[in-house]
């Protein structure tokens, strides 16, 4: 089923200078609980371990801009970024960097999430790409490399707490 999503959802046109990757990850938590916080494009900061704050102008809908402010210790301190996509039908969330204080020029992902059985319990699936410049004194390898590396610590830290999340609500409902 990756393979299937990927192809639908996650291929990116990409020109000789740019660069694309998906990541997935398998969550242990219901989809209804990651999805409330993947499409909180108004809260990044939720499951983002590098956002600090977020800003959004005028309503939450196709075409807001968020101002982030970024946590020290990444070659960044903002981003502003546009909501391209946001359907609670389907799962999808896409988003694109349209300035800021960073390398990732013309920076655009989507993030898909998809429920699935994980060792006979509700589970999510959650598959994120993107496409981006490669910044000039930069590899394809390296920018790669860290936009994955990113994206893996954020689905990590989404995975964690969507997890505990369903911990609590499931050791709610077996206190009833």
């Amino acid at each position: 089923m990756e393979a299937q999503y990927i192809c639908r959802h996650h291929k990116h046109p990409t020109s000789e200078n740019q660069c694309s990757s998906s990541v997935v990850k398998h969550i242990n938590a219901p989809i209804d609980i990651v999805w409330s916080l993947v499409r909180r494009f108004d809260q990044p900061q939720k499951y983002k371990p590098f956002v600090s704050r977020c800003t959004v102008h005028g309503d939450l809908k196709i075409g807001s801009v968020r101002e982030v402010n970024v946590k020290s210790g990444l070659p960044a301190t903002t981003s502003t970024e546009r909501l391209e996509l946001l359907d609670d039908q389907e799962h999808i969330l896409g988003v694109k960097f349209v300035g800021g204080d960073h390398r990732l020029k013309n920076y655009s992902s989507i993030v898909t999430v998809h429920p699935e059985i994980i060792d006979g319990r509700p589970g999510t699936l959650v598959i994120e790409s993107f496409v981006v410049d490669i910044p000039e004194g930069n590899t394809q390898d390296e920018t790669c490399y860290f936009v994955n590396a990113l994206i893996n610590c954020n689905l990590k830290s989404l995975a964690d707490i969507s997890e505990r999340m369903a911990m609590q609500g499931l050791r709610s409902f077996q206190s009833i």
